[in-house]
């Protein structure tokens, strides 16, 4: 296809990226809070898959693609079976290839921490760094979609995904504050944004904690969102006129913990969907996997806690997750949804 020619065109760059430590990404406010390693899903016990009917096979080897990252978000599926994926400390997209390389995609991405390919080759990106919602890629397309709203800007900008009419749905989760700090007042709140094909920006939920991973239902009909304090995947029916009807709880995620302070925390962050509507959180305790109907069918527990994921590859049955500096990929006996890159 004509217009994929630009994106594929960028994955003959070689350059491989080098090994960095961990670093706070800096937000739109100056107020990034140094925060601790979270703990490792699975660092005592051996990296295989638990048997999940339909999702995985026991004894399924989680592989280790390669650490070392700048931070690691974003995973997005191409069209030739290679994923790419946000370093977002780095400012840098990398790409991972169906043996295993790596190399740089796109070496100033503003911190793209959240991506979404459209069919046409139009890369969407959340950014952390001006914060902003915006195409990455191709170069002659890059632009802002969004970077403020009501006059007061976003704390920084999570995650997104794209319908197939080219409706934008994407999470602020309020930038990194101290304890006792406020949040400024040129700052909006977290809440979940939808920017419609006649490129209108609205709010459509507030009131969420700290909204993170989003995603769609295959028909479209329901958006998750993922709250990585609170203990319940949420979800939204879809109306008409594309706002949203009443949050609800889908699924409730094991791992669920309080810190002194009383914070609570599931660490639910990036979410994807296979070909069969079940859907798949990044967690405290590695990847639960939820049905359609929100009852738990398992954990996949990984050497550390995963932050996003996607399936990818040949039929789109491998699920790449990243994570704390990492990449891995498993084998599963599903296969992503082929209307999304994801």
């Amino acid at each position: 296809m004509k217009t994929l020619a630009p994106l594929l065109a960028a994955l003959s760059l070689a350059a491989a990226p080098a090994a960095f430590a961990q670093s706070a990404a800096s937000g739109a406010v100056q107020v990034a809070q140094a925060t601790p390693p979270a703990p490792a899903a699975n660092d005592s016990g051996p990296a295989v898959t638990p048997a999940i009917p339909g999702v995985v096979a026991a004894g399924t080897r989680i592989e280790l693609i390669k650490e070392g990252f700048n931070g690691t978000e974003g995973p997005t599926s191409l069209p030739d079976g290679s994923l790419i994926f946000t370093e977002t400390n780095a400012a840098r997209i990398t790409r991972i290839a169906a043996d295993g390389g790596t190399s740089t995609f796109l070496g100033d991405s503003n911190g793209a921490n959240g991506l979404a390919l459209r069919p046409d080759g139009e890369l969407y990106a959340v950014q952390v760094h001006q914060t902003r919602v915006g195409i990455v890629h191709p170069p002659e397309k890059r632009r802002t979609l969004a970077d403020q709203f009501e006059g007061k800007g976003f704390g920084r900008p999570n995650d997104l995904v794209v319908d197939k009419a080219g409706v934008v749905y994407f999470t602020d989760s309020g930038p990194n504050l101290r304890p006792g700090e406020s949040l400024p007042a040129n700052i909006n709140p977290p809440a979940v944004y939808r920017i419609g094909g006649d490129g209108k920006l609205s709010r459509i939920a507030s009131g969420i904690e700290r909204p993170n991973g989003i995603q769609l239902s295959p028909d479209e009909k329901t958006l998750y969102v993922a709250n990585t304090n609170g203990e319940h995947i949420l979800a939204f029916d879809i109306r008409a006129d594309g706002s949203l009807g009443p949050a609800r709880n889908f699924a409730r995620l094991d791992g669920f913990r309080r810190n002194e302070q009383g914070t609570g925390s599931s660490g639910a962050d990036g979410l994807a969907v296979d070909a069969e509507g079940r859907l798949y959180v990044a967690s405290n305790p590695g990847i639960q996997v939820f049905s359609p109907s929100g009852a738990p069918l398992g954990t996949i527990a990984l050497p550390r806690q995963p932050q996003n994921l996607a399936f990818a590859g040949p039929g789109k049955n491998t699920l790449y997750v990243v994570g704390r500096g990492a990449a891995y990929r498993i084998a599963t006996l599903t296969a992503g949804y082929a209307g999304r890159n994801k």
